[in-house]
């Protein structure tokens, strides 16, 4: 049975989250705080976290930012709940390791859909462990990259979108495909914001001069290639 784990505050929607999800055929956990959210993980292994960001006694976002370090929590599928709409929002809690966002308030139907969503990705196709190219590192499961054998540091969407990247070399990308793939399909965020984190990642590259790899292909988007670099 999938175990779902929801850090709420509110104890209302908290039960009625979870008498919705038993309904749907889940096994759920819950907890008010991150204290007692801390606790619930030291006994289980949920297979979904459902986490607010606003909670009694710390951040959601802070908190998600810090398991995210740990191995054990680095593939955790996590969708945040949260009275926070804005553009800005979004984007942080993205940045900060959420694989989804929902605002409240939202709709059952559709949280039980972005559920499955997120579990059918948990449980595709096996990735490779790691990417290599152009003297570029970059392995999944510990998070790492290393650019001729010296390690970088790259923010979460910084990552995902080299991980992209490298997973299909030469292939153009418009910034909605990239979008869609490193944000996810049901996140409402300007495109802009796609050049804003290309200049990031090819920022971290630059100091070993790979920040070419990462190409503009003026009219149609952005790909990584090795040729002509």
């Amino acid at each position: 049975m999938t175990h779902i784990l929801i850090v709420e505050d509110e104890t209302d929607l908290r039960d009625m989250l979870s008498e919705s999800l038993e309904q749907a055929g889940y096994d759920t956990l819950t907890a008010g705080t991150i204290s007692e959210a801390r606790q619930q993980l030291e006994r289980t292994s949920p297979d979904l976290l459902l986490l607010d960001w606003m909670l009694p006694d710390a951040s959601g976002l802070q908190w998600l930012r810090q398991l995210r370090r740990a191995r054990k929590f680095l593939h955790l599928p996590v969708i945040m709940l949260t009275a926070r709409g804005q553009v800005s929002d979004r984007v942080a809690g993205l940045d900060g390791g959420a694989d989804d966002y929902l605002v409240k308030p939202f709709s059952l139907k559709e949280l039980q859909a972005r559920i499955r969503s997120q579990l059918r990705k948990q449980n595709g196709d096996q990735e490779p462990e790691r990417f290599e190219s152009g003297g570029i590192v970059l392995e999944i499961d510990t998070h790492r990259v290393t650019v001729d054998g010296d390690e970088i540091r790259l923010g979460p969407t910084e990552f995902r979108l080299l991980k992209h990247f490298m997973g299909h070399p030469d292939r153009v990308f418009s910034r909605s495909q990239l979008l869609d793939a490193v944000w996810g399909q049901q996140v409402f965020i300007e495109e802009r914001t796609v050049d804003v984190h290309i200049r990031r990642l090819r920022k971290a590259l630059e100091p070993m001069a790979k920040n070419g790899l990462v190409q503009t292909v003026r009219g149609a988007g952005y790909r990584f290639s090795i040729r002509d670099h």
